[in-house]
C-alpha cells in the first residue's frame, strides 16, 4: 500500500466536498472553491469528516496515480482553508516591482518595464522598504496555479551564479561560484 495514498484527509470546519458523476470533486471552503478531475477507476470514501482514497488493485498504474490524487486533494482542502503564499524577492541595482491591481510591472535591467498580467484567483502585493530588496508577494488557493506564476515570474531573471542578481524565492540559497583570478 502506498504510504500517501492511504493516508486519510481530515476535513476541517467548514469545507464541504461534493463529487460529479463525471468524478470532478469540488472542495468548498471560506476561502474559495476549486475542481479536480480524478481517475475514474480511483474510489473516495467520505466518513464523518475524513476523506479516503481507495484503488481497485494493485496494477503499476493504480499504484502511480493513488498517491498523486490523495496529494491533490489534499492540497485543495489545505488551499480553500488556509490558502497559500509565495513570495519572490528582487536582487539586484535598479530592481523595481510595482502593482496596479492584477498588473504587476517589473524592472529588471533591461530596456524596457515587464508587465506581467495575473488571473483574477491569484492576488499579489509589492513590497518595497528602504535598505531591502523589493519583495513580490502573491497568493492564492489554488496550489498547481501559484506555483506556476512563481516560475513565470521568476523566469524573467533567474539569478546569476557570479553575484546571484535576480528573482529568487524568499528564503533560496544560491550557489554563487569564484569567478576568475587574476594572473600573475
Amino acid at each position: 500500500m502506498s504510504r500517501i495514498g492511504s493516508a486519510i484527509i481530515e476535513l476541517p470546519k467548514g469545507v464541504s466536498i461534493d463529487i460529479n458523476k463525471s468524478n470532478v470533486v469540488t472542495v468548498k471552503g471560506p476561502k474559495g472553491e476549486l475542481k479536480q478531475q480524478i481517475d475514474p477507476d480511483l474510489g473516495l470514501e467520505i466518513n464523518e469528516g475524513n476523506i479516503q482514497v481507495t484503488r481497485p488493485t494493485d496494477q503499476k498504474r493504480h499504484r502511480s496515480v493513488h498517491g498523486l490524487y490523495r496529494s491533490l486533494l489534499n492540497n485543495m482542502v489545505i488551499g480553500v482553508t488556509d490558502g497559500y503564499v509565495k513570495e519572490l524577492e528582487l536582487v539586484g541595482v535598479g530592481y523595481r516591482a510595482s502593482n496596479s491591481g492584477q498588473l504587476l510591472e517589473l524592472t529588471l535591467g533591461y530596456s524596457h518595464p515587464i508587465y506581467f498580467l495575473l488571473p483574477d484567483e491569484v492576488k499579489v502585493e509589492t513590497i518595497t522598504e528602504k535598505g531591502k530588496n523589493p519583495i513580490v508577494k502573491i497568493d492564492s488557493t489554488d496550489k498547481q496555479l501559484i506555483g506556476q506564476i512563481a516560475a513565470k515570474i521568476r523566469a524573467f531573471r533567474k539569478p546569476e551564479p557570479y553575484k546571484g542578481k535576480g528573482i529568487r524565492f524568499k528564503g533560496e540559497q544560491i550557489r554563487t561560484k569564484a569567478g576568475k583570478t587574476a594572473a600573475k
